[in-house]
């Protein structure tokens, strides 16, 4: 069988993609999405009959008492009628792998026949283990986690045209995980609340990034996303006051305050790109470099991270991510929750609010040291 293959790339082909006729199966990762997925798509190809799952398909919970040999003979119990896979699959194996290492290595190495296959689990499968190393060379390792490079991107604009009938613009997709991050099951979530939003006679048109604000956003990440622009902008009453209203409905403080950093980091990278001397790649102007920090490039977004950059100036926006560390500090520190945790936020506010010097990233001439 081949090496480890991904998720992403199983599900974008969908029930064109074939398991073969591996004994093993492991799903290797930390999204349960992913994983959710890949299982549901699995036992549509092995038990395509939806009448033989109740025999054929048996999920076993790996943190309660288990023991082996029902999980194997599971498998090993041959059908008698039915062209169905027989399919034995432990949920959360991390600790059912450490306690059943041997008769597994033997399963992933045997020829599977006329016999079922065994689906494992698990968060972490170190590939120098004999296990891993037969699960590799003669049954079947997905990763279900989301790769640090993956191009979510255009896998969200396959995954919304296929599965929820929504064509999306390149900026939508960005607007998309710059609001969620790469959360799949939450991205998933916003997409069906999207899809039920849009007009049937309107689904062939392609999606505005505009509409991610106005239809995907709950009221609490409304609530949120104005108060970052807000501070950003120096609107630190406005910001106070949205701030106020995410507390009282009971959003942690360290999740608002990732939330900020997320929006405020990518002002940053962009005010230190703009300060390189000029023999180096330097973008050629605030929005190449706004861009290249990954802000999204649909007018409005670009429009407020120009404004927040020239509100902000050069010297505050390059000292945002020492002023986020102390809040981080802080917050999981001496002000960890209550009242001491909303005046942490809002002093951070505080030291974004005023105008800027006078040398702001849009008005400092290309050659010049900030």
């Amino acid at each position: 069988m081949a090496d480890r293959i991904t998720a992403l790339d199983i599900l974008t082909e969908g029930k064109a993609w074939s398991p073969g006729q591996p004994s093993l199966i492991v799903l290797v990762g930390d999204d349960p999405f992913l994983a959710r997925h890949v299982l549901s798509l699995i036992r549509d190809l092995l038990c395509p009959d939806e009448a033989d799952r109740a025999w054929a398909w048996r999920e076993f919970s790996g943190t309660e008492e288990l023991d082996p040999r029902d999980v194997f003979d599971e498998a090993a119990t041959v059908p008698l009628f039915g062209g169905a896979t027989r399919a034995a699959v432990v949920r959360e194996a991390d600790a059912f792998v450490s306690a059943a290492r041997e008769p597994l290595e033997t399963i992933a190495q045997a020829s599977r026949g006329r016999r079922g296959v065994v689906i494992l689990e698990v968060k972490s499968f170190p590939a120098t283990t004999r296990l891993a190393k037969a699960a590799a060379k003669s049954g079947l390792v997905i990763d279900v986690s989301v790769p640090p490079k993956a191009d979510l991107a255009r896998w969200l604009r396959v995954w919304a045209k296929a599965h929820h009938g929504v064509e999306l613009a390149a900026a939508t997709t960005q607007r998309l995980l710059e609001r969620l991050g790469s959360s799949l099951g939450q991205v998933d979530q916003a997409l069906q609340r999207l899809a039920a939003a849009i007009d049937p006679a309107a689904r062939n048109k392609t999606v505005p990034p505009e509409w991610i604000d106005d239809i995907v956003a709950s009221p609490q990440e409304r609530t949120a996303w104005g108060m970052i622009d807000a501070a950003a902008m120096g609107r630190t009453d406005d910001a106070v006051a949205q701030l106020a209203q995410l507390l009282e409905a009971g959003e942690n403080p360290i999740g608002i305050s990732a939330q900020i950093a997320s929006v405020l980091r990518r002002l940053s990278t962009a005010a230190r790109l703009l300060s390189l001397p000029a023999t180096t790649d330097r973008p050629a102007g605030v929005e190449a470099a706004l861009r290249e920090a990954g802000v999204a490039a649909w007018p409005k977004a670009m429009s407020q991270a120009k404004d927040s950059l020239a509100h902000l100036g050069p010297q505050r926006a390059r000292r945002l991510p020492l002023w986020l560390l102390e809040l981080d500090r802080s917050l999981k520190g001496e002000a960890s929750r209550g009242l001491r945790a909303r005046l942490a936020l809002e002093r951070f506010f505080c030291k974004m609010s005023g105008p800027a010097g006078p040398s702001t990233p849009a008005a400092r001439p290309r050659g010049t040291r900030p």
